[in-house]
């Protein structure tokens, strides 16, 4: 090995040690996450309403999603295939933090609101719904790209 190559090689070697490498990174991409509509659950109109049926989403994309209940009905809101394709990152909730790995169900037995922040990891159509209110409209897809 020539003696340029030996220094060029330590240089790399002793820069990537200190964290001269993370200059270049673009950062905690978890951490700028946009916001998606609430998922309101019931209404004046109807108990059985959801606010949004569908959303849009793209892999390596960080996202945070409210869930609101009006506490009209007892709401158990579950996603299984799509809770097993995503990165969670944390639930917050009654000013709460919970960080956990994956996340099986919100249920609202009142009023009351959840954040969801995750970043999707996996592409497909996956199903949201509120268990055993399905058959009345409470349904809508993760379309994530």
């Amino acid at each position: 090995m020539t003696p340029l190559k030996a220094l060029l090689l330590n240089l790399l070697l002793i820069t990537s040690l200190i964290g001269f490498d993370k200059v270049f990174a673009a950062g905690d991409l978890t951490r700028r996450t946009q916001p998606l509509a609430d998922l309101v659950l019931g209404s004046e109109a109807s108990d059985y309403s959801m606010s949004q049926t569908e959303y849009q989403l793209e892999t390596g994309k960080a996202y945070q999603l409210k869930v609101i209940s009006n506490g009209q009905k007892e709401y158990a809101v579950q996603a299984p295939e799509f809770a097993q394709s995503i990165y969670l990152r944390k639930v917050e909730a009654g000013g709460v933090e919970i960080k956990a790995v994956t996340l099986n169900e919100l249920e609202f037995e009142d009023a009351g609101e959840a954040e969801i922040f995750f970043v999707p990891i996996k592409p497909g159509k996956f199903r949201f719904y509120a268990k055993g209110l399905e058959g009345k409209g409470m349904q809508g897809w993760f379309i994530v790209k």
